[in-house]
């Protein structure tokens, strides 16, 4: 286990420090002398509702991620494997698994350097290819691979195994919090009261930040994923998550504890003690695809079960069929899109694709598939064969799967069996952007274990 750090320390209302060493970032129209340009002049009315996602994709419209699913189903059935939008100066969206595949595959027409579409393209000023602003996930061979291995070690099975105890205390924990409740009449958010938390606590603890942080977590999480669409340097508060990885670096580095971030600030790469540039680009990489994506899959798995009773009972009656429903859910409620930018200019099966346009990849898509996966918008609980892309395909396969699978299975085992019955009891909020996942889900109570 790790030092857990905590303090009295509010975070909800306060602003995020200034360090001595932060560099306020650059801004233009054009890669040279910036961190961050737009091959487009910024227009807002630019980013209102789709008319056709054929030709006018968006995965930041609100109305997409409720119906992503049907989406995609639409897509591939008019016979479209690779959609495209001219907003955020031009992108692509391959919709087909062999698709999706070919490109996260193809390093050489296709760089990772930045991962998140936005109005905004990396610029010279930002950490270059092949490490990027969040290696290994941002970052491109030959680094990628150092840099990976780097991490391998504190997530492999025999490092995330202990955890179990202490995830079952902290979702027990989150359930007991609820207060009393009155079977048939609670109504409880399981997104916002549950899932929510449960990532959010763990990857804390993991980097040794402080426990009374995680509103701020939250609110990193909320920038970097859904003000997407918001024109840059005009986002009051997106450099928060980059002020406050650097005070916890500066903290570690004068208090050393063991902890991931520690463990991170004396590793090597190639011989080389790792800068606190890239151990920075390492914490937040950790801290975002560390928490939402796996809130998102606890509260997308809990959603279909507040809808399916029969699967709800099916895992009571038999629990050894969590084995085949945690790969299930996986699949049909994969939460992660990644992105990649194209690398130089590029024929993509007719498709001609522009150097620094944006390439959406949307994994869950691919889980959708009917020439990968039989009958595959039906949600089968013990479904046998299931290779799905839920972590992802190529070089960049989510390196923290083990943690991801223990925390959604403990989750759901403990949700489920204090409460064997639920229901939905109102609108579900989804997420904006690129990981896809209920952020408000109101569920009531139907029955709760002696």
């Amino acid at each position: 286990m790790t030092d857990i750090v905590d303090d009295n320390r509010t975070t909800a209302d306060r602003e995020v420090p200034q360090p001595a060493n932060y560099v306020e970032p650059i801004f233009g129209s054009a890669p040279a002398g910036t961190h961050v340009w737009q091959r487009v002049p910024y227009v807002a009315d630019h980013y209102g509702p789709v008319d056709d996602f054929t030709v006018d994709f968006d995965h930041a419209d609100p109305a997409y991620n409720p119906i992503a699913p049907q989406v995609w189903k639409e897509l591939r059935e008019d016979g479209c494997p690779v959609a495209h939008s001219d907003r955020y100066g031009g992108m692509w969206v391959p919709i087909t698994h062999d698709t999706v595949q070919e490109v996260a595959y193809d390093t050489e027409n296709f760089t990772s350097r930045s991962v998140v579409v936005s109005v905004g393209r990396p610029g010279d000023l930002s950490l270059p290819a092949p490490i990027g602003g969040a290696p290994p996930i941002t970052s491109d061979p030959p680094f990628h691979g150092m840099a990976r291995r780097l991490l391998l070690p504190p997530f492999a099975p025999k490092q995330i195994e202990p955890w179990e105890p202490e995830i079952r205390k902290l979702c027990r924990d989150l359930l007991d919090q609820m207060g009393d409740i009155t079977a048939g009449e609670t109504v409880i958010d399981a997104a916002v009261q549950y899932a929510q938390h449960i990532p959010v606590n763990v990857i804390g603890r993991m980097l040794g930040f402080p426990a009374a942080d995680e509103d701020l977590f939250r609110k990193f999480v909320h920038d970097a994923l859904e003000r997407i669409a918001e024109e840059p340097g005009t986002r009051e508060g997106m450099d928060d998550l980059g002020k406050y990885i650097l005070t916890q670096i500066q903290d570690h580095h004068e208090h050393p504890r063991d902890d991931l971030t520690s463990y991170l600030l004396n590793v090597e790469i190639d011989g080389q003690p790792v800068n606190d540039d890239i151990a920075g680009g390492m914490i937040v990489l950790l801290l975002i695809a560390g928490i939402d994506t796996t809130w998102s899959a606890i509260g997308s798995s809990l959603w279909h079960l507040a809808q399916h009773p029969e699967d709800h009972q099916r895992l009571l009656d038999d629990p050894d069929v969590m084995t085949f429903a945690l790969e299930e859910f996986l699949r049909a409620y994969a939460p992660v899109t990644m992105a990649r930018m194209v690398a130089k200019d590029h024929d993509f099966h007719g498709c001609p694709m522009k150097q620094d346009d944006w390439v959406l990849l949307p994994f869950p898509a691919a889980n959708r598939d009917p020439l990968k996966f039989e009958d595959p918008d039906t949600f089968v609980v013990d479904r046998q064969e299931n290779r799905h892309a839920a972590f992802g395909l190529g070089i960049h396969r989510c390196l923290g799967s083990n943690l991801a699978r223990l925390e959604l299975k403990v989750a759901i085992e403990e949700f489920i069996t204090r409460f064997p019955r639920f229901e939905l009891a109102g609108d579900v909020r989804w997420s904006v952007g690129q990981i896809r996942g209920p952020r408000v889900m109101p569920v009531r109570i139907l029955a709760v274990a002696d």
